[in-house]
């Protein structure tokens, strides 16, 4: 996503009248800038409450800005240390690779062991829980057996990471991870990935002739939505196909300049040294913010992006607008991707609460239930709170879910984690 397109989304994430009079009297805030075990940079916000505690919430998210995010106050409330850790590369996910995202991870679990935490709550607000989940996974694993290699082959770094193990785990918002939301959502009537407007007409999901009627009344037929299920999939393998040959274009020319040294050609050297850029166009077609009879809800007509879906298909603003071939391989692509957290909810065998907001245009109910139930935990919670993605009411002026979600937290946070 770019950063513009970042700093929409992020915004509901936040509370926009968020002031230091929002946490109670008493919390102290203090900043930090860390290193990574890979020698990269992040930093994060620890909000302590004044009476001490030795439990910490985390938040994180692998490329917002989290630090005023809308639960802080409730956590802080409750009596429990906040952590608000930022990615490496904030609003910008050109380079986001999550095997690396994970000693970002690492780095602010060590950081609030080192000050004196015993217990960890690990928070993950929508893209942030396939983050949090991966993580967990990872560190409950022996050095030896975790993912040695990116899905562009990069070493991951893993093996030797100090990874501490969290106590408990809550799911906000949570979708299935990045690259199986975007399977779900990228249009695949593309026909050529060079021409953002190309099209193939029996896939297009805004077509009169395919069902799109607006908001008016949208309806797509049983056969049209298995062909187009089966087109996104096609879709995103040409799109890991190009990937991996512009890796394998690369890593070829940096060997021969490796090998031949000064013998080495120019152009053998300019393509060694370029990091290619994919332009991914139209990724916000998911059927079901059309046809809300699909996998119903409390859900309004469109996306997360807006309500007009020519604006926010065709536009300049989306997800995995644009991507390194690394980085579509690990985040954005639903084949490649390991940071699934339908794929990594086994290794949560933490207390888990799940927060589902009826009214989500990106977590639809089908999603949630089956996170929920290939959870690990033998001691998990599933609330349903009126509100959108973010939290928000779902009618004007009605209550914010925001609210009720911080309630059921702030209780459930009380009865597992007592202090």
């Amino acid at each position: 996503m770019s950063a513009h397109a970042s700093s929409q989304a992020t915004a509901g994430f936040l509370n926009t009248d968020w002031n230091p009079g929002n946490v109670p009297t008493g919390t102290t805030t203090t900043n930090v800038v860390l290193r990574t075990a890979d020698k990269a940079a992040t930093s994060g916000s620890l909000y302590q409450p004044i009476a001490p505690s030795d439990t910490v919430v985390c938040v994180m998210h692998p490329r917002e800005f989290m630090a005023c995010h809308y639960l802080i106050p409730d956590i802080v409330e409750a009596g429990y240390a906040a952590w608000s850790q930022a990615p490496r590369s904030v609003g910008n996910d050109l380079r986001l690779e999550h095997e690396l995202a994970l000693h970002d991870v690492a780095a602010g679990l060590n950081y609030l062991q080192s000050v004196g935490f015993k217990r960890i709550i690990l928070l993950g607000n929508s893209g942030g829980a396939g983050l949090y989940a991966f993580y967990a996974e990872q560190a409950a694993l022996p050095g030896d057996q975790r993912i040695a290699r990116t899905p562009g082959g990069r070493p991951t770094q893993l093996a030797e990471l100090n990874m501490p193990i969290p106590e408990g785990f809550v799911l906000v918002g949570p979708h299935p991870g990045q690259g199986a939301l975007l399977m779900n959502c990228i249009d695949p009537s593309v026909t050529d990935e060079n021409d953002a407007l190309s099209i193939d007409p029996a896939l297009d999901p805004l077509s009169f002739e395919n069902g799109y009627n607006g908001s008016n009344d949208t309806h797509y037929s049983a056969s049209f939505i298995q062909r187009y299920r089966d087109a996104q999939r096609a879709r995103v393998a040409r799109l890991d196909r190009l990937a991996e040959a512009l890796i394998e274009r690369r890593q070829t020319a940096r060997k021969r300049v490796k090998d031949l040294g000064r013998d080495a050609s120019a152009e053998d050297r300019r393509v060694a040294a370029h990091t290619p850029i994919i332009n991914v166009w139209r990724t916000d077609a998911d059927l079901r913010c059309f046809d809300l009879a699909l996998d119903p809800s409390e859900r309004r007509f469109g996306s997360l992006w807006g309500s007009d879906p020519f604006a926010s298909n065709y536009g300049a603003v989306g997800f995995a607008r644009q991507c390194t071939p690394e980085s579509w391989l690990s985040t954005w692509s639903g084949l490649s991707s390991n940071a699934s957290l339908s794929r990594a909810a086994y290794a949560l065998t933490q207390p888990t609460l799940v927060i589902e907001y009826t009214g989500d245009q990106a977590c639809f109910p089908g999603d949630v239930q089956k996170i929920y139930y290939a959870l690990g935990s033998a001691d998990k919670q599933h609330c349903r709170v009126s509100g959108d993605h973010h939290g928000r009411s779902i009618q004007p002026g009605g209550p914010l879910g925001r609210t009720e979600a911080g309630m059921h937290l702030a209780g459930w946070l009380k009865s597992k984690f007592a202090q």
